[in-house]
């Protein structure tokens, strides 16, 4: 009679015990370069195709071809960085030399503009005067609460520029380790994918990869795309501050909400100050500009992944609310995977076909 094998629960427990809290503590260390190596990853996820072509165009050489995408990589973020640095320190500038010159000599009476809007330009230009008979001493005292709240949000931002260079320069270190080494670092995934789920695991990660593409293509592109052909018509009807609003543009576009918030006052501005040609050629502009959205978009996020366009826009801005920026990508990756698995768990629960 053979004795039955107890197994040694305390062994088995201590082995997990460990081996959670290697995984723990490997987290705690990589967790300052989780959010680098996330964007790394989306870049260069995104971007492989053209990768490979650069290689094929230089020889097969994987060096200078990793040079070549990184250069690429800083000359894309730097220069728009650099614009919106530009943009924000010169509008900064101006506001000083305002507020300086209303301290000085107090405000001018309300413009006839503003006395002019519909419903609250009366109130507007009452409180106004009330500023101007109060000269340049209550003009300053009207302001002190906004002139503090401005010097905390400069300084903020100064330490927020700080991080953000900081973070995007590990992103192009991470990015071009990535592009050096991304045959073993894609073998490495599929292989501990397989080991998890076999080939559904493997297939998963392909999945994954392939939605992560098809959202750079269609949010990316989509919205640099909007945001040229907008410019381009704001800068030729001579609108003031087209770097401002192109840049805020870039930005409602990336997070699904499109010009419209930008290009619709702007029209409605053209039309109230009386240049009516160009404000009827902005409306058409914006008009155009909208239906890109809705037939760019699926396009090009069809040609990385074959899902419902409702599941992939509802992961980019769901993403977008829960996870912030890098959200436009891990929400639709999310729900791609959850939808594959779900879909193909409820298949294998069906009656063969007889």
């Amino acid at each position: 009679m053979q004795t039955a094998v107890r197994p040694d629960l305390t062994r088995t427990l201590l082995a997990i015990l460990i081996t959670m809290g290697l995984i723990v503590g490997s987290a705690w260390t990589l967790l300052p370069f989780l959010s680098a190596l996330a964007w790394a990853t989306t870049i260069v996820v995104a971007t492989w195709p053209v990768m490979l072509g650069v290689e094929r165009r230089l020889g097969g050489r994987r060096a200078l071809a990793t040079t070549v995408m990184t250069l690429l990589i800083l000359v894309i973020f730097i220069v728009p960085f650099s614009l919106a640095v530009a943009v924000l320190l010169q509008a900064s500038i101006e506001g000083v030399e305002i507020v300086r010159a209303v301290t000085r000599d107090g405000l001018p009476d309300a413009p006839a503009w503003l006395t002019a809007l519909p419903w609250i330009g009366p109130r507007l230009a009452m409180k106004w005067q009330e500023l101007v008979a109060g000269g340049p001493e209550g003009v300053a005292e009207a302001l002190r609460p906004f002139v503090l709240a401005s010097a905390s949000w400069i300084l903020a931002m100064t330490g927020g520029f700080g991080i953000i260079v900081v973070h995007f320069l590990l992103t192009v270190i991470l990015a071009a380790a990535l592009y050096s080494n991304g045959e073993v670092a894609a073998n490495g995934m599929r292989m501990f994918a397989y080991r998890l789920g076999k080939e559904r695991g493997e297939r998963t990660l392909v999945l994954a990869g392939q939605a992560l593409r098809g959202v750079a293509l269609g949010v990316v592109v989509t919205a640099l795309v909007q945001t040229v052909i907008a410019g381009i018509a704001l800068w030729l009807a001579g609108i003031p501050r087209v770097g401002l609003l192109v840049a805020a543009m870039l930005v409602l576009c990336v997070a699904q909400l499109g010009p419209l918030p930008v290009l619709v006052p702007v029209v409605v501005w053209l039309f109230w100050s009386g240049s009516v040609g160009w404000g009827i050629a902005l409306a058409i502009v914006t008009v155009i500009v909208a239906v890109t959205d809705n037939v760019l978009k699926p396009v090009l996020i069809r040609r990385g992944v074959d899902l419902p366009l409702p599941l992939i826009i509802g992961g980019v801005i769901g993403g977008l609310i829960g996870f912030g920026v890098v959200g436009l990508f891990l929400g639709p990756i999310l729900l791609a995977v959850t939808y594959t698995l779900l879909k193909e768990w409820v298949r294998e629960g069906q009656p063969a076909d007889s």
